[in-house]
């Protein structure tokens, strides 16, 4: 069985503008899959509709076998602590008013999770390749790939099962950039990863699937190597064309 499953789903924004067109996938547990197209292809929207941000207009997302219950805070809660999410920009993701320690153990308060909350931050940090000494610190005082690898602590920290990242290196330099595909691979490996992005070559040095949306529905999808090596659709082509492979 499938860790999620999107069948047949299709979104509108206000004024009748379909964003989603009966898309369907399903994610294996323990898989990478990249979401990959042009702004206003809809992964971002899939995204918000996998987080339980907003409903489907049609179709239905299951997650663990069991339907999103969107408008049930108690379904929601524990939804939470399987599903989290990093977001594009480092510098506005991560509030500046709160110090590392603050900032990482959020979920661990809003979720009720049980255990000593500093060691649990602290092994979060770890994990992300930061020092243990940060906790009293503050945003300001982290370049953007730090401040990405808190965001990218703050979402493991209570160890989901499912990590959604919607465009997490696109605002970060190259070198960078680099750095923080090769934590998430790592993390990959630990955990269900969802992957969005605009940029084919990041999710082929990320991923092991490839899902490519093209104004609202999927036009192609497979392993990572067979769509590199042989694209059917001529959008792929396309993307893969105009877009520079990061090494691997």
């Amino acid at each position: 069985m499938s860790l999620v499953s999107v069948d047949h789903v299709g979104f509108s924004y206000a004024r009748g503008r379909k964003v989603l067109d009966g898309v369907s996938l399903a994610i294996r547990e323990g898989a990478s899959v990249g979401l990959v197209g042009e702004s206003g292809s809809g992964k971002t929207t899939l995204l918000r509709l996998l987080l339980g941000l907003q409903r489907p207009d049609a179709g239905r997302i299951s997650f663990d076998g069991a339907p999103l219950e969107t408008r049930s805070a108690r379904f929601m809660r524990g939804y939470r602590r399987q599903v989290q999410a990093v977001f594009q920009d480092p510098y506005s993701s991560l509030d500046p008013r709160q110090n590392v320690l603050g900032i990482v153990s959020e979920p661990l308060r809003w979720l009720g999770i049980a255990g000593d909350r500093r060691e649990l931050v602290q092994a979060a940090l770890e994990a992300v390749g930061l020092e243990r000494d940060i906790l009293k610190r503050y945003p300001h005082e982290f370049s953007g790939g730090q401040r990405q690898r808190i965001a990218i602590a703050r979402a493991i920290v209570a160890k989901p099962r499912l990590l959604l990242a919607d465009e997490a290196v696109s605002a970060l330099d190259l070198s960078t950039r680099i750095r923080i595909v090769e934590l998430l691979k790592q993390l990959a490996a630990q955990m269900t990863l969802v992957f969005v992005s605009h940029d084919l070559g990041v999710v082929a040095a990320l991923c092991e699937e490839i899902v490519i949306l093209e104004r609202g529905r999927i036009v192609e999808a497979g392993p990572t190597q067979q769509i590199l090596d042989a694209p059917q659709h001529p959008y792929t082509r396309t993307l893969l064309a105009s877009v520079p492979r990061m090494p691997a």
